[in-house]
């Protein structure tokens, strides 16, 4: 019997490279871009937000405050729709009889919920890109982090093979899982890397952060006590009633989602895309800072598929204030246009660009190799 021993699994002082996920990083699995995600909802290809409640009250506020063409391919950006739905939430104001200010804050939650579903439609199957990403981090430097814009669960799955032999996930915020209470019982299975863990003879596992500014699919937020649960493989949504579902293991017997410490609906925890942004959000408030120090304390800087959007002025403020003009910084990108170039140089003049996809950078072990070292 292999002998164990409890360790400390600690950080160095400064991170050797900081990754930067962006939706062209989980797009090659089949994640949907933004741009891609009003025309899932509007077009009636996914027969059933169609038909479900939540689908036909979000696309009947579309088209009574937006003007679309479906055939020509023309949409209204997320965003805008997001920033409409913002304004009457933030001024506290309703937009017409129609439309109370309590109605406004369903179809926002309602839409959000539906992106969850788009997104969550491509989640079920292992990433062997995302695979390949681990195994260049695990064969040439682990002292890396990484801040995903992206609310799929990929990068998480494809960790499976280095769990606790090699290395644990930090979300960087506490988890109801962490709580070894009665109530959460059923839920306590996932082990707290900032407290020592398990140590097997023959393994040397590290932590790696993976902070997720924007929120994440299998996390379930309540309101009431202001935590947290995850749900590492339950994310699907009851698109007629809104609900989280979940199911017990083995015998997949389906049960709604509720806080287990005060019986409150949970919510989504993901920020949707808005040019009106609040950032009170507790969660996020604490990933934001917590990202802020692996900027300021990085010695390299890797951005991934990440166009720098216009919505993201936040993502924006972070980097222009955590980043020293030495700093290296590396953009991979299949589309390095002028125009981004410009969006990158407003952060720093020394970025180094590079013409490549998220998988192309991941099969190719020496670009792996280079960037890491």
């Amino acid at each position: 019997m292999a002998e164990t021993k409890l360790k400390f699994l600690n950080y160095s002082p400064n991170r050797d490279v900081v990754f930067v996920l962006g939706a062209g990083a989980s797009h090659p699995d089949g994640v949907p871009l933004q741009k891609h995600i009003l025309p899932m909802i509007l077009s009636g290809g996914i027969k059933e937000i169609q038909e479900s409640e939540i689908g036909k009250q979000v696309i009947e506020f579309i088209k009574s405050n937006f003007v679309y063409n479906s055939k020509r391919h023309q949409y209204p950006q997320l965003e805008a729709v997001f920033g409409f739905l913002d304004y009457f939430i933030q001024q506290n104001e309703s937009l017409n009889s129609k439309y109370p200010n309590f109605k406004i804050r369903t179809i926002k939650e309602y839409l959000i919920k539906l992106i969850h579903y788009i997104v969550n439609l491509q989640t079920d199957k292992p990433s062997k890109y995302y695979h390949l990403f681990w195994k260049g981090i695990l064969d040439n430097n682990k002292n890396v982090s990484i801040i995903t814009l992206n609310y799929d669960t990929l990068l998480e799955q494809a960790f499976d093979f280095l769990f606790k032999k090699y290395g644990y996930i930090d979300y960087c915020f506490h988890l109801m899982n962490y709580d070894k209470i009665k109530p959460l019982k059923r839920f306590n299975f996932w082990i707290n890397p900032r407290e020592p863990v398990v140590r097997e003879n023959g393994y040397d596992p590290s932590a790696f952060k993976i902070i997720k500014v924007h929120g994440s699919l299998n996390w379930k937020y309540c309101n009431c006590c202001n935590q947290t649960l995850l749900t590492p493989w339950d994310r699907k949504i009851d698109l007629q009633r809104g609900k989280f579902l979940g199911y017990t293991y083995p015998d997949k017997e389906e049960y709604e989602y509720r806080c287990p410490l005060d019986g409150t609906e949970f919510q989504t925890l993901i920020m949707p895309p808005s040019y009106v942004k609040s950032l009170n959000q507790p969660v996020i408030t604490q990933l934001l800072s917590e990202a802020a120090r692996e900027i300021r304390d990085a010695k390299k800087i890797i951005f991934v598929g990440y166009s720098v959007s216009d919505a993201d002025v936040h993502i924006k403020a972070l980097f222009k204030k955590q980043l020293n003009p030495n700093k290296e910084i590396i953009v991979i990108n299949t589309k390095i246009s002028d125009a981004l170039k410009n969006k990158y140089y407003a952060l720093s003049d020394k970025i180094e660009f590079k013409n490549l996809s998220f998988e192309e950078m991941v099969t190719n072990p020496k670009i792996m190799t280079d960037l890491l070292t």
